[in-house]
């Protein structure tokens, strides 16, 4: 086959009869938007970069400085980005907090302003890809046939990014450092966008159809020809991908919801394959991208899931009862893992979901002596002698406070509640980790949780005390603030922060303010100390941050993990201070 034919598939055409200049068009298409791509991941990626030797300059340089003036002060320019574009919600402080139609149905949340700019950006130029170099002063049958092209070379190379972005694996989350959460909104936009080029694929191509030969000609195609029976299956199961995932659905049923997403994404793929491959056409090469992109991610998440959990007596799951309608769920790792602040992981316990998995924050990590090996090694050879002796006798153990809702976390409430002395034990994997983050280069960072957003930062808390009497932080003031409905809460987390407060050097670095927003009396509410105090009530964010400011030495971080409500509070109130004061808000969410 000669190259200008190649060409003419690739583009399209589907037709031996050589390129035209519409085929030319749609091939320069592929590679403005595959160059759009790469532009929008270098930005991004050298953003990181940028930001990596910054932190790690400010770390180094902050670690025998006890006033950090310098970095104190915010750079106009970039105080101004942050305020107005990077941190900013899409109107005035709506970002996070959900917009309900009722108690019972979610419809999701507002994009900040920066998704905002950057999935309209890309929006409007894949509407105007789809309509770029087509003259509509041709004949009908020519603008309806260059349209149905563009637009289904455009729904299949969108499938690649789709896809792509849909893994928990995805390279593209370390490259650029934007959250998971970011990428499930950027993957369902994609989706959308590829949505509806491939129903304007199937349109354009019914609107030539009936101008050349009327709807018998439709029915008879859509009855008789593989070609297009094929291309139809495929646009159906992208607007079945389309109906059953606005966000009601999602979080109403979402089990259900997986479970028909992944069967109709396979759909989806199987009929736009099918459909390339009976008319030989060369663009064929980026469903083997697509169907690549799936399997590598499913097969490297099997085998982590393997070496992580498989052997050495295999990965155990104690949950217990809490009060509050709360578990503490402790799992013994098969192997030993190396564990970062603000770190999640997926669990499986088959016993409860079968093959379903759900993430949680890590709470808290340690190592732990695995009575029977020891044992077994002490009645055999004596005391361990090598490393890989000694690290075999521990398992590393995690923890995780998970909330009663509804689906896997019911079931497994009430089977624990069920269960002798409020607790039971069973066999779980664990896959992960994912995410995490290093707080360490700011002077001050100032952590907040409301409920069970606790599980972000405790971690946050033990790395940068331990740090502090390690003197290997720039961190000098710490402040946890953490917002809770009662004070039997308190027992979630009760054993760790024994742990913490016990610390080396605590009193220097920490301080901990308690809200309780709903007391049974007056008589619940009592500072231990001065470096742990409870209040009554809810907190008034915006005092609390310019106490701060005030207080604060060097840079400074904000970090957030509970209600949207509290979210959207400490942005709005960090915004405000964005000027004066060179903080960095975090927000950590996950949302489906």
């Amino acid at each position: 086959m000669s190259s200008t034919q190649v060409l003419s598939k690739r583009a399209g055409g589907g037709h031996d009869e050589g390129p035209t200049q519409a085929d030319f068009w749609n091939n320069d298409v592929q590679h403005f938007l595959g160059w759009i791509w790469v532009a929008f991941v270098g930005v991004f990626f050298l953003y990181q970069v940028i930001f990596h030797f910054v932190r790690y300059i400010r770390t180094i340089a902050c670690l025998n400085n006890e006033h950090q003036r310098y970095f104190a002060t915010p750079h106009s320019l970039y105080a101004w980005f942050k305020k107005h574009c990077l941190d900013a919600p899409l109107f005035r402080t709506r970002h996070h907090r959900d917009m309900k139609l009722s108690s019972a149905i979610n419809i999701g949340t507002l994009p900040s302003r920066m998704q905002t700019f950057l999935l309209v950006g890309y929006f409007s130029t894949n509407v105007g890809f789809c309509f770029w170099s087509i003259d509509f002063n041709q004949k009908y049958n020519t603008v309806a046939d260059e349209f149905r092209n563009r637009t289904g070379i455009m729904a299949v190379i969108n499938m690649i990014p789709l896809f792509l972005l849909a893994g928990r694996n995805n390279p593209i989350i370390k490259l650029t450092g934007i959250s998971f959460d970011t990428m499930n909104l950027i993957h369902r936009w994609f989706g959308r966008i590829t949505v509806l080029e491939a129903v304007a694929h199937t349109a354009a191509w019914i609107a030539g159809k009936v101008h050349k030969a009327g709807w018998i000609a439709v029915t008879k195609a859509f009855t008789s020809s593989p070609f297009i029976i094929t291309g139809l299956i495929g646009t159906c199961a992208f607007v079945f991908l389309l109906l059953h995932s606005p966000s009601p659905v999602r979080h109403a049923y979402y089990e259900v919801f997986l479970h028909m997403h992944i069967f109709a994404a396979a759909v989806a793929v199987g009929g736009v394959w099918w459909h390339l491959k009976l008319k030989m056409m060369d663009h064929l090469y980026m469903m083997y991208g697509v169907v690549a992109l799936w399997a590598f991610e499913r097969a490297y998440r099997f085998v982590r899931i393997v070496m992580r959990n498989v052997g050495n007596g295999g990965t155990q799951a104690d949950i217990e009862v809490l009060p509050g309608d709360a578990l503490r769920i402790t799992v013994r790792m098969a192997r030993p893992w190396a564990f970062r602040p603000g770190q999640h992981a997926y669990l499986y316990m088959p016993s409860i979901g079968l093959w379903t998995n759900h993430p949680f924050s890590m709470a808290w990590s340690e190592e732990e002596e695995d009575v029977n090996v020891q044992s077994m090694m002490a009645d055999e050879k004596g005391l361990p002698m090598n490393r890989q002796d000694i690290l075999e006798a521990n398992k590393t153990s995690m923890s995780f406070i998970v909330r009663r809702r509804t689906g896997f976390t019911e079931k497994l409430y009430k089977k624990a509640d069920l269960s002798a002395a409020g607790k039971f034990s069973t066999t779980a994997f664990v896959e992960g980790p994912y995410g995490g983050e290093n707080l360490s280069s700011y002077g001050t960072v100032m952590l907040w949780a409301a409920g069970i957003g606790i599980t972000h930062q405790v971690p946050h808390v033990r790395d940068l005390v331990a740090s502090y009497a390690n003197g290997t932080t720039a961190t000098r003031r710490l402040t946890l603030v953490w917002i809770i409905q009662s004070p039997e809460h308190l027992e979630w987390i009760r054993p760790w922060m024994t742990q913490i407060l016990a610390m080396p050097r605590r009193r220097e670095i920490l301080k901990v303010l308690l809200f309780v927003t709903r007391p049974r009396s007056t008589k619940e509410i009592h500072s231990p100390s001065s470096s742990v105090q409870m209040f009554p009530g809810k907190p008034n964010v915006q005092s609390l941050i310019d106490q701060e400011m005030q207080e604060g030495i060097g840079a400074a971080c904000v970090s957030v993990c509970g209600t949207g409500s509290l979210a959207d509070d400490l942005r709005r109130a960090v915004r405000n201070r964005e000027t004066d004061w060179n903080v960095d808000f975090r927000e950590e969410s996950f949302s489906w």
